[in-house]
């Protein structure tokens, strides 16, 4: 099913996003984690690419044995990252012809070893370029994603606002948002993306923090800023490695009850193919359903 009409209902969507595993115990691992989630009842899953869209073959076989095997909707990220115009298409055909439904469009990163963007020959240089090409040619629901603090490389925060409205307007159905923490920082984005003129749902994308090193580490990567307040409580627990999954479940079950009950759509959740800490967040919040007082 269309992420866009399951975002037309009612209820608040909840999704999962897993990455593809590099070997048998971590594969074992994202096959174990999505039949545990699965009992949540997830409105859809997302698989992403690996670095310089180096899975993307495995991408479409998880996201394929998703939908088969477990009878869930899936997404399948899709980057412009190494390949041309004539070897995207062909990938969105091969997704066409699996029954994948839901594509999220994106730029990617650049490869391993490689600092700046550089486009491929004969390929695309802007996500905006990728969703105009699927709009035109392909029936995907199309996803994309956003960055409430700003995207890491854009000149300011003007500009991203600027340039999400222009990839927006090239068909995007709707948004997830990159990770963050202080929820202050989406409702402001909310704000300024709808004064640009982007009106598509706009889904919170949450980490449940499990360590700190990987929070530190992820956070580095994208540019997320982790508020002084909650880096003071997660490095009081740091000796205690079940207190900080305590604390960190706590703390994101707290964000997302605030964001579902200010309207927003769904949460994403960034489960880094785990699943104890989401569980707990999204039974929690099934059983609350802070959305019922949202506006």
């Amino acid at each position: 099913m269309r992420i866009d009409e399951l975002l037309a209902r009612d209820e608040p969507v909840f999704s999962f996003e897993f990455f593809p595993p590099k070997t048998a115990q971590g594969e074992q691992n994202l096959y174990a984690a999505l039949a545990e989630l699965r009992t949540l009842e997830p409105s859809f899953v997302s698989v992403t690419y690996g670095a310089g869209g180096s899975t993307r073959a495995k991408t479409i076989e998880i996201v394929k044995r998703i939908k088969d095997d477990y009878g869930l909707e899936a997404m399948a990220h899709f980057t412009c990252v190494g390949a041309t115009v004539e070897e995207l298409r062909a990938t969105l055909d091969e997704m066409r012809a699996a029954g994948i439904d839901n594509v999220l469009a994106l730029r990617g990163d650049p490869p391993a070893g490689q600092d700046d963007w550089v486009k491929t020959d004969g390929g695309l240089e802007y996500s905006r370029e990728l969703v105009a090409l699927i709009r035109a040619d392909y029936p995907f629901a199309i996803g994309a994603a956003c960055f409430p603090e700003t995207h890491i490389h854009a000149t300011s925060a003007e500009d991203d606002i600027g340039y999400l409205a222009a990839k927006a307007s090239a068909g995007v159905d709707f948004l997830i948002t990159q990770l963050f923490f202080d929820n202050a920082f989406y409702f402001d984005f909310l704000t300024r993306a709808r004064a640009a003129g982007v009106t598509v749902p706009i889904i919170p994308g949450i980490l449940p923090i499990t360590q700190i090193g990987q929070l530190e580490r992820m956070t580095k990567m994208c540019g997320a800023r982790i508020p002084e307040g909650l880096r003071r409580e997660l490095y009081a627990r740091e000796d205690q490695p079940e207190a900080v999954i305590d604390f960190g479940v706590a703390y994101a079950t707290l964000q997302c009850a605030e964001l579902l009950a200010a309207g927003a759509p769904g949460i994403h959740f960034y489960t880094l193919n785990r699943s104890p800490a989401t569980r707990a967040i999204l039974g929690a919040l099934k059983l609350a359903r802070p959305w019922e007082s949202a506006p």
